[in-house]
C-alpha cells in the first residue's frame, strides 16, 4: 500500500460571510499525480497557500507525514537581476549541483542555457530552470499552480514528459484538459465548499461524475414514486379507523427514508458574441514586410493574406515573434518596411496582457460600465449583461469597481471589452488564461461560430484544436502557412528536439552534399527480411493484445451500466487500468507499423 503523505481533515475556511471550504476532506499518497480542478474562485490557490503554510484554516487540520518534503511552483517569478541559471540553482537547491544537473536532461537544459542571464531567456526556458530548481529541493510532493500559462507548445510538451516521469506525487492546478489528460492519474474536484478525489484522469472524472449522477437520479426517482405511493395511501385511509395505525406507520417510514441530494451541474456558460460588422472578402494583406523594434529585427519577409472568416492559430516557440506578429496584424506595430493593408471596412480588436494592464484607466468604473464603454451603440444593455454573466460576472459582481478586481477578473473584463466591439478581426493573445473549464469551452464554441476573422495564440491545445482552421508557424524570424493540421504540428513538435538557439540565432545556410548510396548486398537484404518478419510478428501480437483489452473494457463498462449500485473502487480502478493499457498498446502499434513500413 502506498505511503500516505498528507491528509486534509474536515477543514473549514471562510472569507467574511463567504464559506470557501466546509468540512472538506481528502488525502494524498506517494506517487499520486493529482489534477486539481474547480470553478474560478472555488479555492484552488487558497488550498495551496494552506498546504504551504502561507494561509490557515478556520477549523479542521492538515496532517502531514514525517517523510513529507513539499515543493511549490507558484505562478509568480522571483528572479534576481543579472542572475544566471547556474547562480539561481546554487541559490535555491538543497542538493549538490553536480547531482541536480543530470536531472535537467529531461528538461532539455544544457550549460549554454544555464550560463546565460535568466532574464534574457524566453519564458519557456525560465520555466524549465524553475522546475529544475524545484527538483533541487528534493520534494516528494510538488504543488504546481497553472504551470502551463504563457508557455509555448514545445515547453508544454517538455513539462508533460517531466511530470509523467516524476517519481513522487504532485498536485497540479490546470484548466488545460489535454495537459491534465496526459499527466494525471487522479482528479481532486473543489466545488461548493467540498473536495472530492476521483481515480483516473480528467476523462475518467467526467465519466464517473455522469455515471454517479445518472445512478442517483434513478434512485431519487424510485424514492419519489415510493413517497407518492405512501402519501396516496395516507390521504386515502388516514381517517379510517381500521387503517389509521397502518397509515401512521407508513408516515414514520417516510420520515426515515434517506434523502438523496443531487448536486446541480456547474452552470454551463453560453457566450454570445455580437455579430461583426460586414466587410469585404480580404481581411488583411502583408507583402515582404519586416517587423521589429529599433536595432532589432524580429520577423522578415512576411507575406500573407488573411480572408474574412479565417480562423488562424499562430504557433511557434516563446520568443520566436508570435506577439510581435499579433501586434503587427492588429495595427499597433507598424512594419519597418514592406506593404501592409487592411481590407475594406476592417477594424481589429486586440486582447493581450498589455490590454489587461491598460484597464487601470478605468479603475473607478464598475465592471458593467467598463464593458459598456467598449460596446458600439447598437449593442443593448442586456447583451452586455449576458456577456458579463458568461464571463463569470453576475448579479452584484457587475457593480464591482475595476480597482478591487483580482488579476484574473481584470483579464476577463478586458476579454469582454474585446468581444463586445463587433470587430471584423479579433486578435487574441492567450485569451483562456484565468478561465475555468466551462468558460473555456463556451468561448471556444462562440469563437468557432464567429463569422469574422480570428487570429489567436494560446497554450491550450484543446482550445486551438477547436478553433484553428489554418495554422501560421512563426520560426527562425519568418512566418509561413503550415501545410498540415494542428494535430500534425503537435506531432512534429513531439518528434523534434528544439533548442533555445532555434530562435536566438538566424539559421545557418544549409549546404546540400550529394552522398552516393551503396547498393544493398545480399546479406543486407536477408537481414532486412528477418527484421521485417520479426516486426510483423510483433504487430500481430500487439493487435491481439489490443483486441483482448478492448473486449475487457467493454465487459467492465457493461457491468457498470447494468449495475443498480454505484461501481466499486476495484471496478473503477480496473476500468482506468484497462484504458491506460489500451492507450499504451495503441502507441506501440503505431510505432511498430511505422517500423514495418520502413523495412518494406
Amino acid at each position: 500500500m502506498a505511503e500516505n503523505l498528507l491528509q486534509v481533515q474536515k477543514i473549514t475556511k471562510a472569507f467574511g460571510l463567504r464559506a470557501l471550504f466546509k468540512d472538506a476532506t481528502f488525502s494524498i499518497n506517494a506517487d499520486e499525480h493529482v489534477g486539481v480542478i474547480g470553478p474560478n474562485g472555488a479555492g484552488k490557490s487558497t488550498l495551496f497557500r494552506i498546504l504551504t503554510g502561507e494561509d490557515h484554516v478556520d477549523d479542521g487540520e492538515v496532517v502531514t507525514s514525517n517523510q513529507l518534503k513539499l515543493g511549490y511552483l507558484s505562478q509568480h517569478d522571483h528572479w534576481v537581476a543579472g542572475e544566471t541559471g547556474n547562480e539561481y540553482l546554487y541559490r535555491v537547491s538543497k542538493i549538490p549541483i553536480w547531482e541536480l544537473k543530470p536531472r535537467g536532461k529531461i528538461l532539455e537544459l544544457n550549460e549554454n542555457i544555464l550560463e546565460r542571464e535568466i532574464l534574457t531567456l524566453s519564458g519557456g526556458y525560465r520555466m524549465r530552470i524553475k522546475l529544475l530548481g524545484l527538483l533541487g529541493q528534493d520534494p516528494n510532493l510538488m504543488l504546481l499552480d497553472e504551470p502551463t500559462n504563457y508557455l509555448d507548445l514545445e515547453t508544454t510538451l517538455v513539462l508533460e514528459r517531466f511530470l509523467q516521469d516524476f517519481e513522487g506525487a504532485f498536485l497540479l492546478i490546470s484548466h488545460d484538459r489535454e495537459f491534465l489528460r496526459r499527466t494525471t492519474d487522479h482528479i481532486l474536484e473543489i466545488e461548493g465548499g467540498e473536495m472530492t478525489k476521483y481515480n483516473g484522469n480528467i476523462d475518467d472524472y467526467f465519466e464517473q461524475k455522469e455515471l454517479i449522477r445518472t445512478q442517483l437520479a434513478a434512485k431519487a426517482m424510485g424514492q419519489a414514486e415510493k413517497r407518492k405511493h405512501i402519501m396516496d395511501f395516507v390521504a386515502r385511509f388516514g381517517a379510517s379507523a381500521t387503517k389509521a395505525r397502518q397509515a401512521q406507520s407508513k408516515l414514520k417510514s417516510l420520515a426515515k427514508m434517506e434523502v438523496i441530494e443531487i448536486k446541480a451541474l456547474p452552470s454551463s456558460a453560453t457566450i454570445k458574441i455580437p455579430k461583426p460588422i460586414k466587410t469585404g472578402k480580404l481581411t488583411l494583406s502583408i507583402e515582404n514586410a519586416i517587423f521589429g523594434y529599433p536595432q532589432k529585427t524580429v520577423l522578415k519577409n512576411v507575406t500573407l493574406q488573411i480572408y474574412r472568416g479565417d480562423h488562424v492559430a499562430v504557433v511557434g516557440l516563446n520568443g520566436a515573434g508570435k506577439s510581435t506578429l499579433l501586434k503587427g496584424i492588429s495595427g499597433t506595430l507598424a512594419p519597418i518596411s514592406g506593404k501592409f493593408e487592411f481590407g475594406f471596412g476592417v477594424e481589429t480588436a486586440l486582447f493581450s496582457q498589455h490590454v489587461v494592464e491598460a484597464l487601470s484607466e478605468f479603475k473607478d468604473d464598475t465592471v458593467y460600465k467598463a464593458l459598456a464603454k467598449a460596446a458600439p451603440f447598437d449593442v443593448t444593455p442586456q447583451e452586455i449583461l449576458n456577456l458579463a454573466g458568461s464571463l463569470l460576472f453576475s448579479g452584484d459582481d457587475t457593480k464591482k469597481t475595476i480597482s478591487v478586481l483580482s488579476g484574473g477578473e481584470k483579464s476577463r473584463v478586458a476579454l469582454g471589452r474585446v468581444l463586445l466591439q463587433r470587430a471584423p478581426c479579433l486578435v487574441l493573445d492567450e485569451p483562456t488564461n484565468h478561465l475555468d473549464f466551462q468558460t473555456v469551452e463556451a468561448l471556444a464554441s462562440a469563437l468557432k461560430a464567429y463569422e469574422g476573422t480570428i487570429i489567436v495564440v494560446s497554450h491550450d491545445r484543446g482550445f486551438i484544436k477547436e478553433i484553428g482552421s489554418k495554422i501560421l508557424e512563426v520560426a527562425h524570424g519568418t512566418v509561413r502557412l503550415y501545410p498540415g493540421s494542428y494535430e500534425e504540428y503537435v506531432w512534429k513538435m513531439q518528434q523534434e528536439e528544439v533548442t533555445e538557439e532555434n530562435f536566438v540565432h538566424e539559421p545557418e545556410e544549409i549546404v546540400e552534399v550529394e552522398i552516393p548510396v551503396a547498393k544493398n548486398t545480399r546479406d543486407e537484404k536477408k537481414k532486412r527480411e528477418r527484421e521485417l518478419r520479426t516486426c510483423e510478428k510483433k504487430v500481430q501480437q500487439c493487435e491481439e493484445d489490443l483486441q483482448k483489452r478492448q473486449l475487457e473494457l467493454e465487459k467492465i463498462n457493461k457491468s457498470i451500466n447494468e449495475s443498480k449500485t454505484p461501481p466499486s473502487l476495484e471496478l473503477i480502478n480496473s476500468l482506468s487500468e484497462n484504458a491506460r493499457q489500451i492507450q499504451e498498446l495503441e502507441a506501440l502499434w503505431l510505432k511498430l507499423a511505422d517500423e514495418r513500413e520502413r523495412l518494406k
